[in-house]
């Protein structure tokens, strides 16, 4: 049995590790063909069209319903039916294929990437005498590539701050939780459809789940469907980054303090987690359009937020990563030894 734990023979285990192993090497090349440019342009589709209906807000909310069902479960049964076509071909493509999807729902290296790209400006801030502002103009103008927030009147130290909390988020939505559902579909033996379904509800959520109009009601479903589906590994995330940090009652006492005030049932609880992880304090003003949202805080200013500490920080995404990988294989392996 315990052989069995381990044994990369087993479809599941094989996959979650090759499939990390995968996304370590390449990430997602901005370049290549992704599965969630086919959710978005469904995505993107659907919502004009019910847009343009101008509906009551009961109409809305149910076609925010049934935009929520279609892509979710359309990515299930789409990723499932091409599967078992790939498979009348050859298995060895089909488990290529299979590989491939599944590092395109994590998104450990690409995250990385983001915020090392939106820093690196910054590192060489002074050596060019002649524009000292050209390396702060630069990082602004990376960091609005990934943040919804406006970034063009944003200092160094709000900069610093965009990117811990956009890293410390997705951590949760694009490292973690995509990992939950990989493990959860490898033990009903559906990996790669159950992990592809959970990265279309964040797709979703991330394209109209907003308050504010035209969304209000059309992306109130797939923002509280998204929710639900992130609060469990959320939470487990939680603990191991309080774990990690080496000061587990201090991480998880200021989430109870703080973590709450935030709107966000889980953002407020990832970026609080890292917040009292790394000892600084996340939250405060941040301007959308033009519209000033005070966001609460989140932690305790203990030291300034630097390069060093968002590096601190995703190397805590990347024990994480592996923590949780570990506990997968052995629990998808136990399974298979019973």
């Amino acid at each position: 049995m315990l052989a069995l734990w381990f044994d990369l023979s087993d479809e599941a285990v094989g996959l979650l590790i090759s499939a990390a192993f995968l996304d370590y090497l390449l990430g997602d090349p901005w370049d290549w063909p992704h599965p969630v440019q086919t959710m978005g342009w469904v995505i993107e589709g659907y919502s004009k069209r019910a847009i343009a209906l101008s509906g009551s807000p009961v109409q809305m909310r149910l076609l925010g319903i049934g935009l929520t069902m279609l892509v979710v479960g359309g990515t299930a049964l789409t990723s499932t039916m091409l599967l078992a076509l790939v498979e009348q071909l050859s298995p060895w493509i089909r488990w290529a294929l299979e590989v491939v999807l599944l590092a395109s729902c994590f998104a450990g290296r690409s995250l990385r990437k983001a915020a090392e790209n939106v820093l690196q400006p910054l590192s060489t801030q002074g050596s060019n005498q002649n524009d000292s502002k050209a390396p702060l103009i630069e990082s602004r103008t990376r960091l609005a590539m990934i943040v919804g927030r406006d970034t063009n009147a944003l200092s160094a130290a709000e900069i610093h701050r965009a990117v811990l909390e956009t890293v410390s988020e997705n951590a949760i939505d694009g490292v973690l939780a995509p990992l939950f559902y990989a493990i959860v579909g490898g033990l009903i033996g559906a990996t790669v459809p159950v992990a592809l379904a959970y990265k279309a509800a964040s797709t979703l959520d991330s394209m109209v789940g907003y308050k504010e109009a035209p969304y209000t009601y059309l992306g109130w479903f797939s923002a509280r469907f998204e929710d639900g589906l992130t609060w469990l590994p959320c939470r487990l995330s939680v603990l191991v980054v309080a774990l990690l940090s080496g000061y587990p009652t201090r991480v998880l006492r200021l989430c109870w303090r703080d973590a709450r005030r935030d709107p966000s049932p889980n953002a407020g609880w990832s970026e609080c987690a890292y917040a009292a992880a790394l000892g600084v304090q996340l939250g405060g003003p941040n301007t959308y359009r033009g519209k000033v949202k005070i966001k609460p805080l989140l932690g305790d200013a203990t030291q300034p937020i630097s390069h060093g500490i968002i590096t601190k920080g995703l190397q805590i995404t990347r024990w994480s990563f592996l923590l949780g990988l570990g506990t997968g294989i052995f629990c998808i392996g136990f399974q298979s030894g019973l």
